[in-house]
């Protein structure tokens, strides 16, 4: 099997196929960076993020993984899409605004559990700063240096922010979760937990 790197450069060589397999590749993951955070127009999202990938790609460097690379560019365009739904000249501070700010209603997403109700709840009521690192950082097992990178933040302030992100999403479950017993079975598992909803994101 090619590697990513491969496919990109026989893809700036002109092999469609080649972009197409990488796309293909990569699409569930982006899918799963959308869903949490977007209630309507997330094949847009993805549509835009893959298309500004097809624009940039010769500005690739290589210097991290194309996987951090694209991750990046679908963080850029949640930031967009998140502030074009402002007026003109509000700011949304990410670090303090969380999805459920921007838009109250319940998760387009299904879980089949009630604490795995309860985390998607309790992530998309932390700042939308946090929740990225969360789930970059459980679902998608990037290392605390790729998230950085996908955030653009120097890499002891992303640890920083996963641990901050942690406190946040427990106090979040509390309130949501009214047995004691549960709520720290569920964050003692939480790998587990989150885990378990990884394809669920997906689908």
């Amino acid at each position: 099997m090619s590697t990513d790197a491969e496919l990109l450069d026989a893809w700036r060589n002109g092999d469609r196929k080649s972009g197409e397999e990488l796309f293909e590749r990569h699409f569930d993951a982006v899918a799963r960076f959308f869903r949490n955070k977007v209630d309507h127009g997330i094949d847009d999202l993805i549509q835009r993020t893959f298309l500004a990938c097809v624009e940039s790609k010769d500005k690739f460097r290589g210097d991290s993984s194309f996987r951090t690379y694209l991750f990046g560019v679908a963080h850029n365009v949640l930031g967009k899409h998140f502030r074009s739904k402002k007026r003109h000249g509000d700011k949304i501070d990410f670090g303090v605004t969380s999805v459920f700010d921007l838009s109250p209603s319940p998760s387009v997403i299904v879980a089949k559990h009630r604490e795995q109700q309860v985390l998607l709840q309790a992530l998309r009521k932390i700042p939308l700063d946090h929740q990225i690192v969360l789930e970059l950082y459980y679902w998608e097992k990037l290392s605390a240096r790729e998230v950085a990178e996908v955030v653009q933040v120097p890499e002891g302030t992303a640890r920083t922010r996963i641990r901050r992100a942690k406190q946040l999403l427990e106090e979040e479950m509390a309130k949501l979760m009214g047995n004691k017993d549960q709520l720290e079975t569920t964050i003692a598992n939480l790998d587990s937990w989150a885990a378990s909803l990884r394809d669920q994101v997906r689908g």
